[in-house]
Order: structure tokens, then C-alpha cells, then sequence
């Protein structure tokens, strides 16, 4: 389980450490960065897989990407004694973001290159990796630490050099993966790649997951849904089908799902309603039973990530399915770690109720992301590795 989360420089991120727990709902009003945190943490995934370069560059490039405000934010400033503005730089601008489990944490610095006449001047680079042991960073706790284009593996009381030439674009994950040689590193690209990313299922008429589809063995549902039927029937055969059918029952009363392999191999949905003489077929479905359907395929899958990440799930659901929706995160919450972010309050009130919940409000102040109950006492312990 991931226990915090460290971001520095990011968006209207000024420097921000947020204590997880098994079950965490991000809430804010409309601005207050909760879309800037869930951007975040997919950039951390994208390290993993070798897309944050070409992520950033999506996002505008990562200039566009740095904290817009001052370097530092005073007291006098917060007061409002002295007007917000600009000082001499002290620190070269770097994008930081990194976490911690319960036994290892990674962090990750990009930066701007030196100035030069390539095409690519402009392009990201990744300045500094570190894996470490414990809670947060210490030097001493250090275990792979990766400097521009070298990386060095902690072997006893001494360092080795494992490569030396690396790509400013590439992380250490491109490089070394040898569970025997780096463990560390296998172990934490592993990690990292197993979590999970749901966000704004399609439900127009066109969308896949209306339209039979080829079935296969399902364990985990695409993040556009096109194969929920054969998602659902694997659930059934290999899953938890009874808490699938008590799921639909809880949002649905008195209704039904059965999924058709047709003579083709292509599976598809019925939806059996009460008091309807036939079965729904998925292009029939409203947009709010689709969707809860998605979301039961994705939270009940057979095989649960170490992280499951939900962005705004109450969306084109009817407030009366928040709760059922509710409870269907608390089921999945006991076997893997789930971020919510939502401003639905029903839906949030409901999560909240349990005892498991961390819930995280956040406010905007002078442009800046905050969780205002969060002293400087509250926020977890971290260091950057190359921020004193």
C-alpha cells in the first residue's frame, strides 16, 4: 500500500505530502486541484512504462507543467501584508514526484536541458532517480540512485555502477530490470505498473462497450471498456459472481444480468429488468446502467491491482446509485488500495462513513494547491533527494 505521496513543482502544486490510506477521497470545490493530483500520480505510472516524456509533452511541455507562482510563498505574502510577486531564483526548476509504501519509496526529478541548438532543446529530462528503504528518503537509507546518465546500485556498505551512458529521456526502469541483479527496481516498475486508471467510461451510442465483442478470458476490464461482456462472464466463472449479482440486485432491485456467447464468439449483454417482458441488450442500456455496469466489471475484477484509481466515477449516474456505487468501492477496498477523486457529495458522504476512509479536502489559496486541516506537523515525513 502506497502511504503517501510527495509532489513539488507540479501545476498549482507548490510543495504538497499526502498521508494514504487503504481507502482515499480526493474532494475540492471546482479549481482546487484535485484534477492536478490525479495527473500526477498517472505521470508517476507513466514512469514505469516509459511514456512520462511524451505524457509531459501532451501536457504542453513541461515548462508549461512547472508551478506558475513565486518560489516561495511568505507569511507576509499569505497575509496579504505584501503584494505576490517574484524573487531571484535560488533553487534550478525541477518537477518532483514520488511515494512510499510501507517498505520502499522511488522519487523522480525532471528538469529543462542545458541550452542548445537541438530540435529537442525543449524536451524533459530526467535529472534524478532514487529508490530507498523506509517511510521517506535518507542517504543512508538509499538503495539504486540515479544521477543524469549514470546509475548505481547499493551492494553492501558500497555503491556499484550498473550503467553509465543511460538516456536523459529513459528512466532506470528502461534500463534494469534484473530481479536478481537490481531487485529493488523490478520490484518498483512492477509495482508501479500494476495500478490501474478508470476515468470517463464512454456511454454514447457508438461507445464499445454497447456492441458485441470478441470474448476472451477477462480479469481485467480495458480502461475504454470495450470488452465489459466477456469483463463480467469472467467475473461470473472465476470471480466473485455472487457479490456481482448482489451488486446489481443493490443498485437495480429485482433486476438480472445474463452475458450471450453468440455462434461467433462474441459476447454480449442482457439486462433483465423487473417488470419487462424481454431483456435490455447493451445498445439499449441508458447511459447510467452502462456506466454502473462498467464500474462493477472494473471494482469486482478477479485479479485486484496494487492500486485502483477512480476519477469522478459518479458521472451520468443518478444520485440514487451513489450509495450502491458507495458500497461497491468499500468491497473492492479490502482487496486493493482505491483513489476516488469526486465532488459528488452523496457519493463522498456515503465513503466517508466508514471507518477505513481518508479523506482529503483541498482548497486553492494564492493560486496554490492546499489541504487547509494539514499543520506542518500533520503531513507525512519527506525529503527529496536532491533538495536540502
Amino acid at each position: 500500500m502506497i502511504t503517501s505521496l510527495s509532489i513539488n513543482n507540479y501545476r498549482s502544486v507548490l510543495q504538497l505530502t499526502l498521508p494514504l490510506g487503504p481507502l482515499n477521497v480526493i474532494t475540492g470545490a471546482n479549481g482546487s486541484g484535485k484534477s492536478n493530483l490525479y495527473k500526477a500520480l498517472k505521470l508517476l505510472a507513466d514512469t514505469a512504462n516509459g511514456g512520462v516524456i511524451n505524457t509531459l509533452a501532451s501536457e504542453g511541455g513541461l515548462d508549461s507543467t512547472f508551478w506558475a507562482g513565486p518560489e516561495n510563498i511568505t507569511a507576509a505574502m499569505r497575509r496579504g501584508d505584501v503584494p505576490i510577486e517574484g524573487s531571484v531564483r535560488t533553487e534550478v526548476r525541477r518537477l518532483r514526484l514520488g511515494f512510499a509504501t510501507e517498505d520502499f519509496g522511488y522519487s523522480i526529478a525532471l528538469g529543462l536541458p542545458e541550452p542548445s541548438n537541438s530540435y529537442f532543446s525543449l524536451d524533459p529530462e530526467i535529472k534524478r532517480e532514487c529508490i530507498w528503504s523506509g517511510p521517506f528518503y535518507r542517504p543512508a537509507c538509499s538503495l539504486v540512485d540515479r544521477k543524469g546518465s549514470m546509475i548505481k546500485v547499493r551492494n553492501g556498505r558500497s555503491w556499484q555502477v550498473v550503467a553509465q551512458h543511460i538516456q536523459h529521456f529513459n528512466s532506470m526502469f528502461d534500463h534494469i530490470s534484473d530481479p536478481n541483479g537490481a531487485p529493488e527496481v523490478f520490484h518498483m516498475r512492477e509495482l508501479i505498473r500494476s495500478w490501474r486508471f478508470y476515468d470517463h467510461f464512454r456511454t454514447d451510442k457508438d461507445a464499445p462497450a454497447r456492441k458485441p465483442q470478441l470474448g476472451t478470458r477477462t480479469p481485467v476490464l480495458h480502461h475504454d471498456g470495450h470488452d465489459l461482456a466477456a469483463a463480467l462472464q469472467t467475473i461470473i466463472e472465476i470471480g466473485d459472481g455472487v457479490t456481482l449479482h448482489k451488486t446489481i440486485d443493490d443498485a437495480f432491485p429485482g433486476a438480472r444480468l445474463r452475458i450471450v456467447c453468440h455462434e461467433d464468439s462474441r459476447f454480449s449483454i442482457e439486462f433483465h429488468q423487473e417488470g419487462l417482458l424481454r431483456p435490455l441488450s447493451g445498445a439499449e442500456l441508458s447511459d447510467g446502467t452502462l456506466r454502473y455496469l462498467l464500474w462493477v466489471a472494473a471494482l469486482l475484477t478477479p485479479r485486484p491491482p496494487s492500486l485502483m484509481v477512480l476519477n469522478e466515477p459518479e458521472t451520468s449516474l443518478h444520485p440514487d446509485l451513489l450509495p450502491a456505487l458507495a458500497r461497491l468501492i468499500l468491497h473492492a477496498s479490502a482487496q486493493t488500495q482505491v483513489w476516488v477523486v469526486s465532488h459528488a457529495s452523496r457519493l463522498i458522504a456515503a465513503l466517508e462513513e466508514h471507518p477505513s476512509c481518508n479523506a482529503i479536502n483541498l482548497d486553492k489559496q494564492l493560486g496554490e494547491t492546499i489541504i487547509p486541516v494539514q499543520g506542518l506537523l500533520d503531513a507525512p515525513s519527506w525529503y527529496w533527494p536532491d533538495k536540502h
